[in-house]
């Protein structure tokens, strides 16, 4: 015995030095590896030796009974490992230390975790499917999803995973392999299967390439009955087989024998791959030269214990070739038939050692030699990170795929031209797809007692998106479509007067249900129904990332294996993660904290905060309520009165367009815009100065004072309580203003005089821009700006006079106003002035939210570009985010505001000159930086219920916030 030791030791050595980077099972540290298992080998009984051939399952699901009793198996027949099933994480990890306190040789602990711990355990994260996977064509984005799945398996303390699955699925009827598989072609699922299990030994975790020789093909559950594969070895080697020597030569560190019927192999009609010499020893070992553990498949499924050829399965199993036998039917009889077979020579000792130090090497790979127990403390947690979200999104952006784009219907371009409605079919969750959808464009849910019904309803409507959702509970739930599914797709598709778009969240080969797709002109296998991948589908088709997916298996006539079109990202905004843009979620929890205070010092009722960057929305949050004594929370969807963010969101984006096409020009003077201020102080007031609000103007004109009367309230003269003809200005509800005087405010500003020459900030220039550029267009600032910017940017939200188009509760009242309109003021527009206008002021009257305003911000980021549209030239965002009079202390941009020259101004200091925005008097902000990619908004409603009310302002809070946003970032 001694000498055999010396010999493996120097075979260890050996095969360390010249085959190190392809032995499965040897350490970097190959010496103390071979001392190790020769020494633990060595203090080893024939019994124990055995023992460590077996693996028992167990369930931490089971109870305090079932653990006493494989505590007694482990002490009683020296058990090699345990297998995990059902449970959760905590049990899990008490019961692993439990059974490895009990052992003298530490178990190897093993698990089926093919998608994640989620295969078995509750409160565990579920990764992508392999077949979801299968679409994938980067290679890193599978390592990642591996890498992540070998954390979780090491955090808990196991130390094998049985995975990959290199089974190639050609049969869409295969009851149990299906979504388990990467897909029909071995040379893909060769590839998928090696990232995968990369991933998984960056993370320490050991693999299992299974079900060999090949489980993909078969009609028949090995579990209930033995599969038959009735093919020659030409077609094993070039299908089923041939994963396995491209994952044996990346270094796979366990091979599991499936419970296979396959005669050119075997040599017999009968018996078991998983009991064939010629299959272990003959095929793997000496033809595919592997050398690292064999398990059988489990040896209590019916595929093996059907066969009658041999007196004890377990025996035969390794007298084959495997080295640990996976669920015997029976230890205690095993155990003794194994040292009965030792004894009489049947089990030669050769043959023991063998196997038992091929396990004991893994175990040494493993990191047993060091057993440290395992820490249940935060453990849920740490198996549920946002890392694994991420890794989660990467890879479904990966992995959609688009099979149809007729019309190139997908991404979504031209926005102002649709109405769409979503039609849900299926039983599954449907609410992230359809919540997400909505972040981009106004999208209504369309039901019906009947396809006939549902039809009528759809007439309305020129695009309809089809969301076909199953469930995403487990990869072996059957996905089928009813008749009556099938011939809802058929018929909604053909409808003459839309254009509709099916998203599949089920498996491929549910595309076949359906006989074709002839009506339908968008397209997407979206694989699975989970919350990440319905909201990843849903930007999909907005073209927020480009589309990259190939269909992994053949799912129907039209679509092949393959098939999938490539796609552009059309630079929307993304909705994603802290972590995906290098924010510590800690950190950026600042702004809860900051936001509370504002909250409870009354320094608004409530409000909306959202930060970007580089396209992707990683903070979005509502706060508080709408007043101070209401019971309505504020909805991400609710509309603020943005106050003087109108002049860079409305106005500025038309002039900097008219600039483009040459309506407009920054030297122009106001006498060249209006000539009636020909003769006016105002004439020789440039554009350029004016935007720059260093034009020397008055900083506002109380235009409402003048229509009050000696009580100070609405005089008679200006105002009716009812629309009346001549009287159709509405400034506030039952309150209409006189249509002359419009004129009035005109002629007041021509009357003003040139402020001292330096810096003020003024409204009135955006007075004189408003009636330049209706009056160049010929229609009224909000239309223009709808149709120019947010109609196709998809700002569904974004609008002057809300209560057009949005009802009351939707929007956030500003003032409870007791000095002009006497009422409170909730869905028109607070500026007096701009009010005065009918609510469309150049400076004043634009109502959205955060995601709307994020929008347009980001368009500026993009240079003018978003959604695939290009609304304005690099060249001229650039031209007006300058400050052209710096060296006057005057630190605005044309129309931007830009960050404070000196110590005190507009943002936190921490952005970099580049950066652009504007705050206004509502108690909104936003603020963009080109250099760090962050988008920030703030909307409240601070002037609420008076605006006397300057605590936000002095406060300094929301650029604190920004502080804190800065602060947050790690890279």
């Amino acid at each position: 015995m001694r000498s055999k030791g010396v010999i493996f030791l120097f075979f260890l050595l050996f095969i360390s030095k010249t085959h190190a980077q392809y032995h499965p099972l040897v350490t970097a540290d190959s010496t103390a590896q071979a001392q190790w298992v020769e020494a633990t080998y060595e203090a080893m009984s024939p019994e124990e030796r055995i023992g460590q051939l077996f693996m028992v399952m167990v369930a931490s699901s089971q109870g305090p009974a079932v653990q006493e009793r494989v505590t007694e198996w482990i002490s009683n027949y020296h058990l090699g490992g345990v297998i995990f099933s059902l449970g959760g994480p905590v049990r899990q990890a008490r019961m692993t230390n439990a059974f490895q306190e009990a052992s003298r040789t530490p178990l190897l602990v093993a698990m089926d975790a093919e998608w994640g711990l989620a295969m078995r355990l509750d409160s565990t994260y579920a990764f992508p499917w392999n077949t979801t996977l299968g679409a994938i064509r980067d290679s890193a984005v599978i390592e990642r999803i591996g890498y992540r799945i070998g954390q979780h398996a090491a955090r808990l303390g196991v130390h094998i995973n049985f995975a990959p699955v290199a089974d190639i699925n050609t049969n869409p009827a295969n009851p149990i392999i299906g979504n388990r598989s990467f897909g029909e072609d071995p040379a893909r699922v060769a590839r998928q299967a090696g990232y995968l299990m990369q991933g998984m030994h960056r993370a320490g975790i050991l693999t299992s390439g299974k079900h060999f020789p090949g489980h993909g093909d078969t009609a028949v559950d090995s579990h209930k009955a033995l599969p038959q594969l009735p093919y020659n070895r030409q077609r094993l080697d070039s299908i089923e087989m041939s994963p396995y020597e491209p994952l044996i030569a990346k270094g796979l560190s366990s091979v599991m024998v499936a419970h296979l019927n396959v005669p050119s192999l075997t040599g017999s009609q009968e018996l078991p791959t998983s009991l064939s010499g010629e299959v272990i020893r003959g095929l793997l070992r000496d033809e595919m030269g592997f050398e690292g553990l064999v398990f059988t498949d489990a040896l209590n499924m019916k595929g093996v214990t059907g066969y009658e050829g041999v007196v004890n399965t377990s025996l035969a199993a390794f007298l084959a070739g495997n080295d640990m036998l996976l669920l015997p039917e029976n230890l205690e009889a095993d155990h003794a038939a194994f040292l009965e077979a030792y004894r009489t020579g049947i089990i030669t000792e050769e043959r023991l050692g063998e196997s038992v130090r091929r396990i004991l090497m893994t175990k040494y790979k493993a990191g047993l030699h060091n057993l440290q127990p395992v820490d249940v403390d935060g453990l849920v947690e740490e198996l549920n990170t946002p890392e694994d979200d991420l890794a989660y999104e990467q890879a479904m952006e990966s992995a959609l795929t688009v099979l149809k784009n007729q019309v190139s219907i997908l991404g979504m371009r031209n926005l102002e031209n649709k109405k769409i409605a979503y039609v849900k079919i299926g039983e599954a969750p449907h609410e992230p797809f359809l919540e997400r959808m909505r972040l981009y464009a106004d999208i209504d849910e369309v039901g019906g007692t009947s396809l006939e019904d549902m039809k009528t309803r759809l007439a309305d409507y020129n695009l309809v998106i089809l969301g076909v959702h199953k469930s995403n509970e487990s990869p072996w739930k059957k996905h089928e479509l009813s008749p009556e599914d099938v011939r809802r797709i058929q018929e909604i598709g053909n409808l003459r007067t839309s254009n509709s778009i099916a998203v599949f969240f089920s498996r491929p080969y549910m595309l076949g249900d359906v006989p074709d797709y002839d009506g339908v002109d968008g397209l997407v296998m979206a694989y699975q129904n989970s919350k990440i991948t319905q909201e990843t589908a849903a930007e999909l088709l907005f073209g927020v990332f480009p589309a990259r997916g190939r269909l992994p298996v053949t799912a129907h006539p039209e679509f092949p294996a393959g098939s999938g079109l490539d796609l552009p990202a059309l630079g929307r905004l993304g909705y994603s993660l802290p972590e995906r843009e290098g924010f510590d979620r800690t950190r950026l929890a600042r702004v809860d904290t900051l936001m509370q205070h504002g909250l409870d010092s009354l320094m608004f009722p409530g409000a909306q905060v959202l930060v970007a960057r580089n396209g992707q929305v990683v903070f979005h949050k509502a706060y508080g309520k709408h007043t101070y004594d209401g019971d309505r929370e504020v909805q991400l969807t609710d509309l603020y009165d943005l106050a003087s963010l109108t002049k860079i969101l409305g106005t500025l984006p038309v002039l900097m367009e008219m600039e483009e096409t040459g309506k407009i020009r920054l030297n122009a003077t106001f006498s060249e815009l209006l000539p009636e201020y020909a003769d006016t102080e105002l004439e020789d007031v440039t554009v350029l100065k004016a935007l720059s609000h260093y034009g020397r103007l008055p900083s506002w004109i109380a235009f409402y004072l003048d229509t009050l009367d000696k009580q100070r309230r609405p005089s008679r003269d200006f105002y009716r309580n009812s629309p009346q003809e001549g009287f159709s200005i509405q400034v506030a509800e039952s309150l209409y203003l006189t249509n002359a005087y419009t004129d009035s405010i005109y002629n007041r500003i021509g009357r003003q005089e040139l402020k001292s020459n330096r810096y003020r900030y003024s409204d009135v220039a955006y007075y004189v821009f408003k009636k330049y550029i209706e009056e160049q267009y010929g229609r009224r600032l909000d239309a223009i700006a709808g149709e120019f910017l947010f109609r196709p940017l998809g700002a569904s939200h974004t609008l002057y006079n809300p209560l057009e188009r949005f009802e009351k509760a939707d929007i956030v009242p500003t003032e409870e106003d007791n000095y002009y309109r006497y009422q409170r003021v909730q869905g028109f527009v607070h500026d007096m002035g701009a009010a005065m206008q009918d609510g469309v002021g150049g400076h004043a009257g634009l109502f959205s939210n955060a995601n709307d305003v994020a929008k347009i911000m980001q368009m500026y980021l993009q240079g003018g570009y978003y959604g695939g549209t290009r609304f304005l030239e690099a060249r001229t965002v650039e031209k007006f985010n300058k400050c052209y009079f710096c060296n006057n202390d005057v630190r605005r941009g044309v129309g931007f505001d830009k960050p404070q020259l000196e110590d005190k101004g507009p943002t936190c200091g921490c952005v970099s000159r580049r950066s652009f925005g504007h705050s206004g008097f509502t108690g909104t902000y936003t603020w963009a930086d080109p250099d760090t990619g962050i988008l920030y908004v703030f909307l409240s409603n601070r002037t609420y219920p008076s605006s006397s009310n300057t605590l936000l302002v002095r406060s300094g809070l929301r650029t604190r916030i920004q502080q804190a946003i800065y602060d947050s970032i790690i890279n």
